[in-house]
């Protein structure tokens, strides 16, 4: 067995000065074994005395042989020691190389197949596995390193004396000033020591050197050298809010230029008509019947247009829940025998008061209960009202048996409908009411039958969820 680098640990004494001394009375390993060998030899050496000595030889040939018998004795002695501490000589030095993390460093085996040459083997794939864990980790941190400067997220981590650790080009921004800075510096001098207070997740006003407007914190922990640090994310909520801001709005005004279009367009149309038919000598003689069905166009879509300012003016002046304890029971089984057109099989569910608002949640279960009916009356089907209770919820299903959801992403648009007549803003209500109530709902497709399930999902303590 050989290796590349046996002059490693001679050349390391600093290496071997740290290592722990023996006391005096105790042998070093390489002297025991010495010992060990010498003291093997020492009865045939012994018994080669006595006969070289017993008178039979001369004087010259005793002390030659003597000489000779002790030179190899301790020379086969010195061996032994040799060929057992070179060995371990090379793992220690291969174990210094690696606790100074240099990997590169192997074992060259003779192709003997032995201990040694096991124990060579195992402890060169030791070295290959932490090389590759090494770069592994190197590139890994590279890789997040490169994400962290890139992400327009500002992340801080601090230790814990509450100093900064770490921080990234966004977080450098928002301070207004590099890392070279600001690394070292407390949370308290940086001016956002308040990052570090309050609850793991919240959302704050305040100004920062590198902007101003809404925030979102979110605080957590972790460990580095067995020391806990606090990592700290900074999201700008501004622009995401101004984004949706802007979406909504244009949503909003597409669908207002759509409605006005619908009822404006006809009535400046019949308006010229009827501003011709005015002008013209002589007039037709049915110039009268004319006027009076232009004028009754031009006076139902005004109304139509009335009614749809006044959806408008409903779903934008939702008042907020006035709270109550409500029972639900009698509230779902009253509603469920409102519409005489379908039967609607109410599977019943636990006795339970929620607290919400009845007017509002008797609107909520009406408009989505005749959606139902109005669904299953165009296939014949029936429509089906359960619910359930955990500790938290109150969970309402109203399943129907119609043709099913055609267009799922514009459900809850206001004023989006397909149905002849719809004004679009039932199911947007719908939404409002339950989410002012801190709940949610949902609309799916059944899996097991043509026709739509709504979920709706109402916590039975709105304060405590609030």
């Amino acid at each position: 067995m050989l290796f590349t680098g046996v002059s490693r640990s001679m050349a390391c004494p600093e290496r071997l000065s740290r290592a722990p001394r023996p006391l005096r009375y105790q042998l070093s390993h390489e002297n025991r074994v010495f010992l060990l060998a010498v003291c093997s030899g020492a009865v045939p050496a012994f018994i080669a005395f006595a006969l070289l000595w017993d008178g039979t030889f001369s004087a010259p040939v005793r002390w030659t042989v003597s000489l000779l018998i002790v030179v190899f004795w301790i020379g086969f002695a010195a061996s032994v020691r040799s060929t057992v501490a070179r060995p371990l000589r090379t793992i220690a030095s291969m174990q210094a190389a690696v606790r100074e993390g240099d990997f590169s460093i192997r074992a060259r085996s003779t192709g003997v197949n032995d201990s040694l040459s096991e124990l060579m083997f195992e402890v060169n794939e030791l070295s290959s596995t932490l090389q590759d864990q090494r770069r592994g980790a190197f590139e890994a941190g590279a890789l997040m390193r490169k994400v962290l400067s890139e992400i327009d997220v500002a992340v801080f981590a601090f230790d814990a004396g509450h100093r900064l650790r770490l921080l990234n080009r966004a977080a450098e921004r928002l301070l207004g000033r590099v890392s070279e800075r600001a690394i070292g510096s407390t949370a308290e001098k940086l001016g956002i020591h308040d990052l570090l207070e309050g609850e793991e997740a919240h959302t704050i006003e305040r100004n920062f050197p590198g902007g101003s407007g809404r925030w979102g914190v979110r605080r957590s922990s972790f460990r580095q050298s067995g020391v806990p640090h606090d990592l700290v994310v900074v999201t700008d909520l501004s622009r995401a809010l101004r984004e949706e801001e802007r979406q909504a709005w244009q949503r909003l005004v597409r669908v207002l230029g759509h409605e006005l279009n619908n009822s404006l367009a006809p009535i400046k149309s019949i308006s010229q008509s009827l501003q011709s038919l005015f002008g013209r000598v002589p007039r037709p003689p049915d110039w009268e019947d004319d006027v009076t069905r232009g004028l009754a166009v031009i006076a139902d879509r005004s109304e139509a247009l009335a009614r749809f300012i006044g959806d408008y003016s409903r779903l934008a002046r939702l008042p907020k829940p006035n709270l109550q304890q409500v029972s639900i029971r009698p509230l779902l089984r009253r509603i469920a025998a409102l519409d005489t057109r379908a039967l609607v099989n109410v599977i019943d569910g636990p006795e339970v008061l929620i607290e919400g608002d009845r007017d509002q949640l008797e609107q909520l279960f009406i408009n989505v209960l005749r959606n139902a009916i109005e669904a299953s009356a165009e296939t014949g089907g029936t429509v089906s009202l359960e619910w359930n209770v955990t500790p938290e919820s109150l969970y309402v299903s109203i399943i129907d048996e119609g043709r099913g959801i055609g267009n799922p992403a514009n459900l809850f648009v206001p004023f989006f409908t397909t149905k002849k007549g719809g004004s679009g803003i039932g199911l947007a209500l719908c939404r409002q009411i339950t989410e002012a109530h801190g709940g949610h709902i949902a609309l799916e497709n059944r899996r097991d039958k043509c026709g739509c399930r709504a979920l709706i999902e109402l916590p039975l303590n709105v304060r405590g969820n609030s």
